[in-house]
């Protein structure tokens, strides 16, 4: 078991960074949330979790140790490998998919790529009682705009990734958008102001 991964940061892409420890380049598949925290600098720290599969062995890395503790949560419910538990954590940040599962959001859960109603039901069944357990507390409020606003940010800055913007880039032009925006745009809508503006 590989606990965590420090050393030189010396790539950075949007699902996955190289760090170099010790003339050893690990390849660690990252959050949005992880990707949008990695300091500034070339020195990181990742705390990580080493999925064995027959034909792959994939290291998964996250800048707190929150966010990993919560992965591991999401891994433990049937239906859902890492790469779901994944793109679960880039489309919400860690406080936002546990205040979803304790007042029993199922929307919420589901506006996620990959979720479908079923594996949102059984997310908010099989944890919400150990997240009360740990101090999460059910609120009245509702998520759905937030999530919805990440889904369309994360969409979007890997259309334009895409495209061939840069990541910086593409990240302050989307930022600016959706501040100055009354409501969620749709990622189509979002494209199209970001390539306007650019």
């Amino acid at each position: 078991m590989i606990a965590y991964v420090e050393g030189k940061l010396v790539h950075k892409e949007f699902a996955h960074v190289v760090i170099d420890t010790g003339g050893l380049g690990y390849e660690v598949k990252i959050s949005l949330n992880t990707y949008n925290s990695l300091p500034p600098g070339e020195s990181c720290k990742l705390f990580t979790h080493l999925h064995i599969k027959e034909d792959a062995h994939t290291l998964f890395g996250f800048t707190a140790p929150d966010e990993k503790k919560l992965f591991l949560d999401l891994l433990g419910i049937s239906g859902v490998g890492p790469n779901t538990a994944l793109t679960v954590l880039s489309a919400m940040s860690p406080d936002e998919v546990r205040k979803a599962i304790v007042n029993e959001e199922v929307k919420t859960i589901q506006r996620v790529k990959g979720i479908g109603a079923k594996t949102a039901q059984r997310i908010i069944l099989e944890l919400k009682d150990k997240l009360r357990k740990d101090g999460v507390e059910a609120t009245g409020g509702d998520n759905i705009g937030r999530v919805s606003n990440n889904l369309v940010r994360e969409e979007a800055l890997t259309a334009l990734i895409t495209l061939g913007f840069a990541k910086p880039a593409a990240e302050k032009t989307i930022d600016g958008i959706l501040k100055k925006a009354s409501g969620t745009p749709t990622v189509e809508e979002l494209i199209k102001l970001a390539l306007k503006s650019a």
